[in-house]
């Protein structure tokens, strides 16, 4: 089967997972419905990003030793399960329960598979194919946060909504799975030969030596820091926005499409630039952006014009982080190990999608504006920018050298 159709799966794959970005779409009905308050909700999102996350790298050890497969129908399951079930929520625990653990398992597993498979299929265009692939994960949002909201919960309600979507995610997530799979060994596409490097051959990893690696360090750190502060921001774009006047269909758009396109287009265009100018030097730039685009968005208050184009560069560079760090992992650390080396480093994410919502509201509760949160999401930035400006490209040898890229 040509390759491309493997970078099909693994878009139908990530357009599934990535409603867990469009949770806010149903924070609003469960409130109304139960009474719950928005503390209660929010602690949903934040146990699917740590199960997410820790999950990642167990299932990316699973994908390594035995193949995408068991792995990605086991994602695709879980997510469509944790969706279906959600409608017959009748406690926050039950919630919690079903989109928080069951949902964030299934996104560990599901995600899992389709970055080492993109990486093994597309050596000659692995930031663009990789990008392409988790670009679906930014553009699930986009696509189903909207037809959630404005179509299929004003029609039939939340209950069924969740049993529509489980339904859905369900028959893209097994299309997808029995897509991934690895390449022969010893795959080359056709008419490519590999690039051969001043310092030497690459070489393959293992966790434990990834560990003894400065550079391991440094992009965790910035992996962290990077998408905190972009974490940071979009968890208080909402607030921030009404509190500037931004009228309700304004702020929609904003949320449910700017900002996912952004992402989207982060994750897919910062990978195929990513292949010409190298995954370091992408990452570099984006990030300084990033240090510039967060104060610039809380300059542009009521600006909608200014607005929807601040978030959808915030959006671009978080989608970079997301994208390229998956790519650099491969090629800095190899294949053979590529989805629990990978799944370490995504630890990071995990953090960030914890802390950074997080310091986003305790500042604003002790200054009451939206000033300070902003400026320590630049200042957060920064910090990444110059662990970035740090970490080199190891390479092989009996000890590890280092070259810049």
């Amino acid at each position: 089967m040509n390759r491309w159709w493997r970078l099909v799966g693994g878009l139908s794959m990530n357009l599934a997972l990535g409603t867990l970005y469009g949770w806010s779409v149903f924070v609003a009905p469960l409130e109304a419905r139960f009474g719950w308050k928005r503390a209660d909700t929010s602690m949903v999102f934040t146990i699917a990003v740590i199960v997410f996350a820790l999950s990642f790298v167990v299932a990316g050890r699973i994908q390594d030793k035995y193949g995408p497969l068991g792995c990605s129908l086991a994602g695709g399951i879980l997510v469509s399960l944790g969706f279906y079930l959600c409608a017959y929520t009748t406690s926050l625990n039950y919630l919690y329960l079903c989109f928080g653990v069951i949902g964030g398992l299934g996104n560990g597993f599901g995600y899992a598979t389709p970055i080492p498979v993109m990486a093994k299929w597309f050596p000659d265009k692995r930031g663009l194919a990789v990008g392409l692939a988790v670009g679906g994960y930014g553009a699930g949002s986009a696509i189903f946060g909207p037809l959630a909201q404005l179509k299929l919960i004003p029609a039939y309600g939340l209950p069924t909504t969740f049993r529509i979507l489980g339904a859905i995610f369900l028959v893209m997530t097994m299309f997808g799975a029995f897509l991934l799979r690895n390449p022969p060994a010893g795959y080359r596409p056709a008419g490519w030969t590999p690039p051969v490097s001043k310092s030497g051959a690459a070489r393959e990893f293992t966790p434990g030596e990834m560990l003894g690696t400065r550079t391991f360090y440094l992009m965790w750190v910035a992996y962290a820091l990077g998408c905190s502060a972009g974490l940071m921001v979009i968890s208080q774009l909402v607030p921030f926005a009404k509190s500037v006047g931004v009228t309700a269909g304004a702020l929609s758009t904003m949320t449910l499409v700017v900002g996912a396109v952004g992402s989207a287009a982060g994750r897919v265009l910062s990978g195929w630039m990513s292949d010409r100018l190298g995954r370091i030097n992408v990452l570099r730039v984006m990030i300084g952006i990033c240090v510039v685009a967060m104060p610039a968005l809380y300059a542009a208050g009521s600006n909608v014009a200014a607005l929807y184009a601040a978030v959808f560069v915030v959006y671009w560079c978080y989608g970079t982080q997301v994208s390229v760090n998956g790519v650099a992992a491969a090629d800095f650390w190899g294949l053979r190990n590529a989805g629990v080396n990978y799944g370490i480093l995504f630890t990071a994410w995990g953090v960030a999608g914890t802390i950074g919502p997080r310091i986003g509201g305790v500042l604003y509760d002790r200054y009451h504006n939206y000033q300070a949160a902003f400026y320590t999401a630049a200042a957060l930035a920064f910090v990444a920018l110059l662990c970035e400006l740090g970490a080199r490209r190891p390479v092989s040898s009996a000890a590890y050298q280092s070259v810049g890229r």
